[in-house]
């Protein structure tokens, strides 16, 4: 479904992205694991449009988009769920929620798709005429996933969605995630916490300083020495 092709991306004089490829097959749940400052975030902004890359390829099943705009993108199926959630605080959850589906075509579909919404996140139903900067972290993340759902993706670009919260929303959250990808979304995933994301994923690559150093099954990157050492605590 999604393929990158020796792609480079540059802050200024920083080289952030160094020749990375990478694919995501259809209904995979692919993951991007590696330390702070390696490349996860850059990756999925410039996938999402939000980066330009300064050379390389971005392919939606087999077309460019490298250079279309974000929402572009997101008309194409690529949906993205930013680090720290990025909801809209002031906004009620309905209306953040709306807001996801802003670009769509099919309105007629927009109310049912909101119910599935809160199917899979009842606490989203109950708090609905609620602020959106009132949730809790765990509550937040659910809002930010269900924002990007209500684009109808057919790839969710997940950032961080364990950042911040309790060992418990944590694996609710990933739950979660594995729910959504069994319905038929593809899903590429950046999470430091290494172990829940390699639990998950089907494939995985590591980057290290904006490059990619090592790829292969979950299961596989799991058993790895090297990954046990440097990312799931092992000696």
């Amino acid at each position: 479904m999604l393929e990158i092709k020796n792609l480079n991306v540059h802050y200024g004089v920083i080289h952030a992205l160094k020749e990375i490829s990478l694919t995501v097959n259809d209904g995979e749940i692919v993951t991007l694991i590696g330390a702070n400052g390696a490349g996860k975030t850059t990756t999925l902004r410039t996938i999402s449009g939000l980066n330009k890359p300064t050379s390389g390829e971005i392919l939606l099943e087999g077309k460019a988009i490298t250079y279309l705009s974000a929402p572009q993108r997101v008309e194409l199926g690529i949906s993205q769920v930013p680090e720290g959630r990025r909801i809209f605080p002031e906004m009620t959850v309905l209306e953040n929620l709306e807001l996801g589906a802003f670009l769509r075509k099919d309105k007629h579909n927009i109310k049912q798709d909101l119910e599935n919404i809160y199917q899979r996140f009842p606490i989203l139903s109950d708090r609905k005429r609620q602020t959106a900067g009132t949730l809790s972290g765990g509550e937040q993340q659910m809002l930010a996933m269900g924002r990007a759902l209500m684009s109808k993706p057919r790839i969710l670009l997940l950032d961080e969605p364990s950042m911040g919260l309790a060992p418990l929303l944590v694996r609710e959250i990933f739950a979660i995630i594995k729910d959504i990808n069994s319905t038929g979304t593809t899903i590429l995933l950046v999470e430091q916490n290494a172990s829940m994301a390699l639990s998950i994923a089907h494939r995985a690559y590591v980057l290290e300083t904006g490059s990619i150093v090592m790829s292969g099954t979950g299961e596989e990157l799991v058993k790895s020495n090297e990954i046990q050492k440097a990312y799931l605590g092992g000696e």
